[in-house]
């Protein structure tokens, strides 16, 4: 079986303790579409972006959602949130299990500097397994306009790529471009989810593995349903983009060596003199 049917979410949200209307959302998706595998919501959804709402690990969202997923029988992606970690703070992603078993925190490799301040970034390449279906994985957000991430899940065998999303700026425009590249070039699905309402603008969007747009939402609430299929994903990296571009073989054929994937970034004058990565001043 290569099939996996999934609702996105694009929930109008406000910033603030949204995680039991989120509850009441999943289940009655749930109950109306009861052949869906699987539901995810975007980011920073359940609590918004306060740092003073961030959870420990296994703590109260979490143990919640974890029963629910168990409780539908579904796989569960709802969205992320801030996790403590020690004395560190994550913008995390769950991957849960229709066991209820959380089979992945995704750390946000790439927080949204510098204005997602006192998040530390993670360090792993989220890919996770559904058995008798294929290889999926996750980012978050700001994430997707980092292609070297995206190509690092893509060469661990992800098929699908998660992308949920809390953008409420006029760069959401450009975010759709980046998904539709992102999806075309590595022969993937793409779903990059967003939250609507005072949290964000909507405009969530779903890429198939040739670069075609299978839905753009509006900016209001919506449930975008999918019936992925992963054996199109096999089928175009085998025969090509519409049985043309066969892109991820020919970067693995490729004799050169890329210098900016073996060297650190710093050591090249074009980013180096770029300066600090810092907010903006009026004047500059």
């Amino acid at each position: 079986m290569s099939h996996f049917s999934i609702a996105a979410l694009q929930l109008e949200l406000s910033n603030q303790d949204n995680l039991y209307l989120i509850q009441r959302e999943i289940e009655a998706i749930a109950a109306r579409f009861p052949w869906l595998d699987m539901v995810v919501v975007g980011e920073l959804a359940t609590f918004g972006t306060s740092p003073a709402r961030a959870q420990p690990m296994g703590g109260e969202a979490e143990q919640m959602y974890c029963e629910l997923a168990q409780k539908l029988g579904i796989w569960l992606l709802p969205g992320s949130l801030l996790l403590q970690v020690g004395a560190d703070t994550h913008n995390t992603a769950l991957v849960i299990n229709p066991q209820g078993e959380v089979v992945l925190r995704y750390h946000k490799m790439f927080p949204f500097m510098p204005y997602e301040k006192g998040t530390k970034p993670g360090v792993e390449f989220p890919v996770f397994d559904v058995p008798d279906v294929g290889r999926m994985a996750v980012c978050i957000c700001y994430d997707q306009w980092v292609p070297e991430l995206i190509r690092s899940l893509v060469c661990q065998g992800a098929e699908l790529i998660f992308c949920p999303t809390l953008t409420n700026t006029i760069d959401r425009d450009v975010e759709l471009s980046i998904a539709r590249a992102n999806a075309a070039i590595h022969q993937c699905y793409f779903l990059s989810i967003n939250v609507a309402g005072k949290l964000g603008l909507g405009r969530s969007v779903v890429i198939g593995p040739e670069g075609d747009v299978i839905h753009q939402a509006g900016s209001g609430h919506e449930v975008i349903t999918i019936d992925a299929d992963l054996g199109r994903v096999r089928r175009v990296r085998e025969r090509g983009t519409q049985g043309l571009v066969q892109s991820l073989k020919s970067f693995r054929d490729a004799p050169a060596v890329f210098p900016a994937y073996t060297e650190n970034a710093n050591a090249y004058s074009a980013l180096s003199d770029l300066g600090e990565l810092k907010m903006p001043e009026r004047g500059t």
